[in-house]
């Protein structure tokens, strides 16, 4: 079983993890209603989905 030699620092580990960082999510917009949506999902805004309703809006919830 392979196992360290020296115990490795905290810089070295810190380095090596420097690469391990989040992006930020890619954002389209709705053909529909122009209102930002993550891509490949229906809009939450009016619930299209390539060019058809697929969600059902309650169009009196003001």
């Amino acid at each position: 079983m392979a196992v360290p030699k020296q115990k490795s620092s905290k810089a070295r580990g810190r380095k090596r993890r420097t690469h391990y960082k989040t992006s930020a999510p890619t954002v389209s917009v709705c053909p529909e209603c122009q209102e930002p949506k993550l891509p490949h999902t229906a809009c939450p805004e009016c619930g299209a989905y390539k060019g058809r309703n697929v969600i059902a809006q309650d169009d009196d919830e003001e």
